[in-house]
């Protein structure tokens, strides 16, 4: 989540630079909203309602502001579900283990495995294009 939280602050603080050079009264306000969306996403907030009161072009930076903030969230919450996999103590799955390598006597002898039905779609592929399985 480090990530995401440096991309949104470098975001926001791209949006401040931007506001100093706007020559017009709504352009900043729309550098503005766009920085309050990227916060709001932050913070987990929602002021979408109070933007939809006013120009529709400010309305529109706010929610690429907080879209962009959520989908930074999101990819970085995704990364280090990647990264860290959890599992379940006494579980295996089947499927990782032959890929590894592992021969099926091993699999049933140190843990209770359960077989994910991954495996018979992993096998069907990899014979079907015409590679034989390797057991």
């Amino acid at each position: 989540m480090a990530y995401a939280t440096k991309s949104i602050a470098s975001r926001i603080e791209w949006c401040q630079r931007q506001s100093t050079q706007a020559c017009a009264p709504r352009e900043l306000a729309e550098w503005q909203a766009e920085e309050e969306g990227l916060r709001d996403a932050l913070f987990d907030r929602d002021h979408t309602t109070q933007y939809q009161q006013g120009p529709p072009a400010v309305f529109e930076r706010y929610a690429l502001g907080l879209q962009d903030g959520h989908a930074l969230l999101r990819t970085a919450a995704v990364s280090q579900h990647v990264a860290n996999p959890t599992r379940t103590a006494g579980t295996c799955d089947v499927s990782m283990r032959r890929i590894m390598g592992l021969t099926r006597r091993a699999e049933t002898d140190s843990h209770e495995c359960r077989v994910t039905g991954n495996e018979k779609i992993i096998m069907g592929r990899v014979s079907g294009h015409g590679a034989r399985p390797r057991y």
